[in-house]
């Protein structure tokens, strides 16, 4: 392929893609931030809840360990 062609292509390729985003329904700013809040607070709390549900069953492991260690020595 010639470089003419090529660079035909990748213009009309940038062109398409301006076409395709005149297209797209953009949210508007304050949706954006509220979505975005939520997101990060959704982050944190089931981060969170993993973190306390983790602790919870290392105690119980550890629980078991030891009552496991003093039964059988």
């Amino acid at each position: 392929m010639s470089a003419i062609v090529t660079e035909r292509k990748k213009f009309s390729y940038f062109r398409e893609v301006k076409n395709e985003l005149t297209k797209v329904t953009w949210t508007s700013r304050q949706e954006l931030v509220f979505c975005t809040k939520a997101v990060i607070f959704a982050t944190f709390l089931f981060g969170f809840a993993i973190y306390f549900v983790d602790l919870g069953i290392r105690g119980i492991l550890n629980s078991a360990g030891f009552l496991f260690q003093a039964i059988f020595g």
